[in-house]
């Protein structure tokens, strides 16, 4: 395999290099994550610059996928975590954009309600999404799991 790195590469740049590696190698997300030993939400997430790997998990990394090793300091590199600003267009990330704007308010308030003034972390978090089998058709069910931070009061 042989993939073109540019001199001064950026988190989107090693994202790129990333994914043209997994379609090259016709991996899952699940096969990659079971082979570095993370879950597949929290790779892909670093593997597309959201979230920074440690040196040893990024060094499995670019073992499994053939990476170059310039891409290493990169991934372990703390990201900047921005994102279009607008509604994006694409269904899927869509309906949950949806889902937030219709159940926002009352996961908030179930929030507040059960545990005070505070937010949920997505730092101390973990995600999973998996298939459930239902005769009217399958099911995707999010998982979502955030450690609650209360607001402080002076």
């Amino acid at each position: 395999m042989t993939i073109e790195v540019p001199q001064l590469l950026t988190k989107d740049d090693v994202a790129q290099i990333i994914l043209a590696a997994k379609k090259e190698t016709g991996m899952s997300w699940e096969d990659i994550a079971d082979k570095i030993s993370m879950s597949p939400v929290w790779t892909h997430s670093a593997c597309v610059g959201m979230n920074a790997m440690t040196e040893e998990k990024a060094k499995a990394l670019a073992q499994v996928l053939g990476l170059p090793s310039e891409v290493i300091d990169v991934l372990v590199d703390s990201p900047t975590k921005v994102w279009e600003q607008t509604v994006p267009t694409d269904p899927c990330i869509y309906r949950l954009y949806e889902i937030v704007g219709v159940y926002g308010p009352t996961i908030k308030a179930l929030i507040h309600e059960e545990f005070g003034d505070g937010i949920m972390s997505a730092i101390d978090f973990d995600m999973s999404i998996t298939r459930v089998a239902n005769p009217k058709g399958d099911r995707v069910k999010v998982e979502m799991s955030g450690k609650f931070l209360g607001y402080n009061s002076w």
